[in-house]
């Protein structure tokens, strides 16, 4: 597997020039020519990427997806994330732009933080954003400020400036992943049912005996995506966050168990997944003002 530690490193990989910038650089896609005879590219790098690229034949592994770039997409890489690139043979040149950020760039600057909190740069590859020409024609634009800044003489504003630059362009990101969201409404309905599915068949079977109460990550593990990909869509699509989902869920069989059955309190609470059944019935009281008793009561 290959390692990038620094932006120097992957120019070289790439048969490009040296960056002009040591922390921050905008790689012209279709002059990239991976130094490598191998049709199958592993890579870490350590720095943060950016890719906005159209008629790249290659198949795509992240995490545990794969994409083909057959459509201009805006994909998003953090440091210390694994890629696998499977070049296809073609006659097509690929575009696009390649923006590299290294994590040192934005020491001292709000973007150090804030910008783990863009979820997008957590997306498996499948997920990546998908862009209108006009969309394209933005994030372009952005991109090329950011490269005439850092090519114009430094000063005590550069840094400042370019910083301001990229956050407009992960707020627009963030604006073009929401458009996302409400649009794919297929593959969101897909997954809003597989959840319903997972959550009925976790809480009716022997699952939640067995090992309590799902997590979130078990949630999104199960259903291919990332943990903070499904929250987000569900929360566009129905409000709720996947915890949410979990305990929606979790009152709705437990309303049926006490409706129609004559089990009692703490063998509810243990069939749902509950160490203890003071858990059960708070977390009922606090969704239903109602605690497991008076909610069965009000039946008789």
């Amino acid at each position: 597997m290959n390692t990038f530690q620094t932006l120097s490193e992957f120019h070289k990989f790439c048969a490009l020039p040296n960056p002009e910038h040591p922390l921050i650089s905008l790689i012209d896609y279709g002059q990239v020519n991976y130094q490598t005879i191998e049709s199958q590219i592993t890579w870490m790098q350590s720095f943060y990427s950016i890719g906005l690229k159209r008629d790249i034949q290659a198949k795509v592994r992240y995490g545990q997806q794969e994409f083909d770039f057959d459509e201009g997409l805006l994909s998003f890489i953090a440091p210390r994330q694994v890629l696998q690139f499977e070049m296809l043979p073609t006659e097509k040149k690929p575009s696009g732009w390649l923006l590299l950020i290294h994590p040192d760039f934005l020491w001292n600057t709000p973007l150090a933080k804030t910008i783990k909190n863009y979820e997008f740069f957590g997306y498996a590859i499948n997920e990546a954003l998908f862009l209108s020409d006009k969309e394209e024609r933005t994030i372009t634009d952005i991109l090329l400020n950011i490269q005439h800044e850092y090519r114009s003489n430094i000063d005590k504003f550069s840094q400042n400036i370019i910083i301001a630059q990229i956050e407009l362009l992960l707020n627009y990101a963030e604006r073009y992943y929401q458009r996302q969201f409400l649009t794919r409404k297929i593959n969101n309905h897909e997954i809003l049912v597989r959840l319903e599915h997972l959550l009925d068949s976790y809480f009716n079977g022997e699952e939640a005996i067995n090992k309590g109460i799902p997590s979130v990550q078990f949630i999104a593990d199960s259903l291919h995506v990332s943990s903070s990909y499904l929250s987000s869509l569900l929360k566009v699509l129905t409000g709720l966050s996947t915890q949410q989902h979990i305990h929606e869920k979790l009152i709705e069989i437990a309303k049926e168990k006490l409706s129609t059955t004559q089990l009692s309190i703490g063998e509810i609470a243990y069939t749902l997944g509950f160490e203890h059944s003071q858990s059960f019935s708070k977390l009922f009281k606090t969704k239903t003002n109602l605690s497991p008793m008076a909610f069965r009561a009000s039946f008789n």
